[in-house]
């Protein structure tokens, strides 16, 4: 009897325990407005966690947070829920330019104070997270705290962020991915595999999962921080992977402090995610006051040449950066309707191997065959603007000491937009250190960020707007700084021409669903001579003529280059119409049809107007599509001028096919489209009544 009651009475002190633990133990959660999505945050065996629910099916199973510091105890293990409040939000707000001019912020927020069990710590920190219709965002916001910091600045490094994105049945889930930490930085052709077989990837990083949801990972307000690259570790599993600074740590911040949002869009379908304002809706409010002199457009260049053949960057025999050459392109710019020309090669720097001498580079010295006061005041007798340029080779440090002149320079000069570039192999940025001392970084890491938004800002002074080449991934900050006008990130146009291999033709039909969703692409469209060294040409666009033109709707950015040799567009006058037509900044944006990499079909309206435009395209599978006009107003009857594959277009032997035509057309008609092989189609519905 002694025995069996010890028994008994150790049992119920055991169950007793557990019982407490799992008392201890608390899961908090938020749902979508529409209830679709439900994030759920717990701190299980003193462990921050979180998982998803989408329509009541786990899409992110139980994943980690935290943050871990450099010589003090961080937030890693040993953590609690000791607080947490719960707000909702629904606004609209208006953006001076974009894909739609109205924006919907509806979400439902829940903030989460985790802090350390032992008594004799008062760290914590708190999450917080909010949760929309299109998918939820969560960031750390680390307060001031004595005993967190090791030194009265509060300075503090982080070393590692413990953040995972788990996802189910990863060999059942589809990925589109480029890899990260690599020489050729965004630039990558993209990977369509199962998700158990990718390595380290950038964001966005989109998946498809076995029941047909979509998600797409990626991060918003990347200010002041290393961006997020994601490392599969367990199958499954990816965890943030901070890109470090050249002596290893990941982030030099101070208290309190707050990290970018972590982002995962999630849709039924597609589409869902092509119509989503997650990162926009994540990022704060336009900083910079009245930003009406943000001018969006088409604009011409002295720009393929350079990569075809037919002039050259530096100075001699075919120089194309000369004064009656861009005169020239003026010329063309204002009989067709654009407001700029870009002019690559004007500076001293260019000579030899440009690439490798970034500091030789002067942004305020012109070769003495560019007259840039000359140039400026032929250009506003036309209406048309320069568009400066400043390449910098990756040498930060040099243009960090000349940008001040060098944009002081371009505001006496009228010049209001600057592509800026990068050109360096990843981890190859040149910064001279406070000693002097070489020091290489990579183009994502926190010092870079920096930099991109310094050139940015600076630029906001002198009501200049900057279009970023060899750039930090896009994150939304369009918001914030409405002069940060476009950016690169991805591999552009300009790979057809000289690209090992160029680009495919399934690229356009997967940059919507990958690289489109962080923010508009300055991809550089519209090249007319699709094959410059001929048809059986490895180097070439590999679309027909037809979809060039659809990539002006397709892939969103408010200044829209025409971007081929100016003697082509006059080989194809009727097919140039579209270009001169299509407007680049949009009351509303719509993407009707689509599945990652196969096609894409978007309808947008154009500000100020009552037109709408239509863009379709698929990749190397030609196909049939229906579309139901139901976008149109309903009370309108619109002519339908439309670009389209003709019936024997093909992009590998006839890219040139193409019929245009008219047709009446309403709301509630269906548009049949014939898309050939990675062919396309444009449209503009133009108002009659």
């Amino acid at each position: 009897m002694t025995i069996k009651a010890t028994f008994i009475g150790r049992s119920i002190l055991l169950c007793s325990a557990l019982i407490s633990l799992n008392l201890a133990a608390e899961t908090l959660k938020v749902a979508s407005p529409d209830g679709n999505i439900v994030f759920h945050v717990s701190d299980d065996n003193g462990l921050p966690g979180y998982r998803i629910d989408f329509r009541g099916k786990e899409v992110i199973s139980p994943s980690a947070l935290g943050l871990e510091f450099k010589g003090v105890e961080g937030f890693v293990r040993d953590l609690k829920i000791t607080d947490h409040k719960k707000t909702q939000q629904d606004s609209t707000w208006e953006q001076p330019w974009g894909e739609r001019r109205l924006v919907r912020d509806q979400h439902n927020e829940l903030t989460v104070t985790f802090a350390r069990t032992e008594k004799k710590s008062s760290n914590h920190f708190t999450l917080r997270v909010r949760v929309f219709n299109d998918g939820i965002g969560f960031r750390y916001e680390v307060p001031q705290q004595k005993k967190l910091a090791d030194n009265r600045q509060g300075k503090i490094d982080i070393i590692d962020e413990k953040t995972t994105f788990s996802l189910p049945t990863p060999e059942q889930t589809k990925t589109w991915w480029i890899p990260s930490r690599g020489w050729n930085r965004y630039e990558y052709l993209y990977n369509t595999t199962m998700l158990d077989v990718v390595d380290r990837v950038h964001t966005p990083v989109t998946f498809k999962s076995s029941t047909g949801v979509h998600l797409s990972i990626h991060e918003a307000a990347l200010v002041d921080y290393a961006a997020m690259t994601l490392d599969q570790q367990r199958n499954g599993v990816l965890k943030a992977d901070l890109t470090p600074w050249s002596d290893g740590v990941r982030v030099k911040t101070q208290l309190p402090f707050k990290t970018p949002w972590r982002t995962i869009q999630i849709a039924a379908e597609a589409t869902g995610l092509l119509n989503s304002d997650l990162i926009l809706n994540l990022n704060e409010p336009n900083k910079l006051g009245d930003v009406s002199w943000v001018e969006p457009g088409k604009y011409v260049g002295i720009w393929w040449g350079m990569h075809v053949g037919t002039a050259t960057w530096g100075s001699g025999e075919k120089h194309g950066a000369t004064t009656a050459e861009t005169k020239r392109h003026m010329d063309f710019a204002a009989q067709h309707g654009f407001s700029g020309v870009l002019v690559e090669g004007w500076n001293i720097g260019w000579d030899g191997d440009w690439y490798a001498n970034g500091d030789i580079f002067s942004f305020t010295k012109p070769y003495p065959d560019f007259n840039l006061p000359e140039i400026t005041v032929y250009g506003k007798s036309k209406g048309v603007r320069l568009i400066g340029h400043h390449e910098t080779s990756g040498a930060v440090t040099n243009y960090k000491n000349q940008m001040a002149d060098a944009f002081d320079l371009y505001q006496q000069h009228n010049v209001a937009q600057v592509k800026t570039g990068y050109v360096a192999d990843g981890g190859k940025i040149k910064r001279i250190d406070e000693q002097g001392i070489v020091r290489n970084e990579w183009h994502d890491g926190q010092f870079m960020v920096g930099e991109y938004l310094r050139s940015v800002t600076e630029a906001a002074k002198r009501k200049i707007s900057i279009n970023t080449h060899e750039p930090i991934k896009d994150t939304g900050l369009r918001r914030t700084y409405p002069n940060w006008i476009a950016r690169e990130g991805a591999r552009g146009q300009e790979y057809n021409a000289w690209g090992s291999p160029p680009n495919s033709a399934e690229h356009t039909a997967i940059l919507p669903f990958t690289r489109m969703l962080s923010g508009p692409m300055d991809y550089t469209p519209g090249i007319f001579d699709l094959a410059p060294y001929g048809l059986a040409a490895e180097n070439r666009v590999r679309s027909t003529l037809a979809k060039e033109l659809s990539l002006y709707v397709v892939l969103y950015s408010p200044i829209q280059m025409v971007a081929d040799l100016l003697e082509n567009y006059e080989k194809h006058t009727d097919a140039f119409q579209f270009i001169r037509d299509v407007p680049t900044d949009w009351e509303e944006s719509r993407a009707l049809a689509g599945e990652v990499g196969d096609y894409v079909v978007f309808a947008r309206k154009e500000r100020a107007g009552e037109d709408w435009y239509l863009g379709a395209l698929t990749d190397e599978d030609a196909r049939k599509l229906s579309v139901s006009l139901d976008f149109l107003s309903p009370d309108k009857n619109y002519e339908a001028q439309i670009y389209r594959d003709g019936p024997d277009a093909d992009w590998k032997t006839n890219p040139y096919a193409m019929v245009i035509e008219k047709k009446t057309m309403k709301r509630g008609d269906t548009l049949q489209l014939d898309l050939a092989t990675s062919g396309g189609a444009a449209i503009r519905f133009k108002a009659l009544d």
